[in-house]
């Protein structure tokens, strides 16, 4: 989330998704024509007034940097979590197809049939391994990310115990 303020006035606070980008600033900029249709915005603003003239309000950091962090670990264990399912998905059928494979490196004869299915096989067997091959990527990336909500959720379950402890 970033969030904007006038310098005309630092009263109001404009929050929009993501980050500060162009995109953030438009939806912004939207937001405050609402305020100004509806009559809620304080001081009149001159003419030309666009998106590049908003204030970002910069919270504290280290609230921030850690917001962020959780955010972050979020979408990174979600993003493992797809990829487990696709892999899981397709492994079975990538596997029957790589067994298949091995007809091609024997004198046995062929039928066009049988290699018309390989070939249509090696679609979900590509796919199959570039999904493994995230996924174990991905891992990685993740075991950073269990240790930030790791981090997160127990400093809630401290606070839970020193609260049942205080009683």
């Amino acid at each position: 989330m970033v969030r904007y303020t006038l310098p005309q006035s630092p009263e109001i606070i404009l929050t929009v998704k993501g980050k500060d980008s162009a995109k953030a600033r438009e939806e912004a900029m939207d937001k405050l024509m609402l305020l100004m249709d509806e009559g809620k915005l304080p001081t009149e603003l001159a003419e030309g007034f666009g998106p590049k003239q908003f204030v970002e309000v910069i919270e504290d950091a280290a609230v921030s940097d850690g917001e962020d962090a959780i955010t972050e670990a979020v979408q990174i264990l979600s993003n493992l979590a797809s990829l487990k399912l696709k892999v899981m998905e397709s492994r079975e059928e990538a596997l029957k197809i790589r067994e298949a494979i091995d007809i091609l490196f024997t004198d046995e004869p062929v039928t066009a049939e049988e290699i018309g299915r390989l070939k249509d096989g090696f679609k979900v067997l590509k796919n199959f391994a570039q999904a493994n091959v995230r996924y174990r990527e991905a891992r990685g990336k993740a075991e950073e990310a269990r240790a930030i909500l790791d981090e997160a959720l127990q400093s809630v379950e401290s606070e839970k115990k020193a609260q049942k402890s205080a009683k």
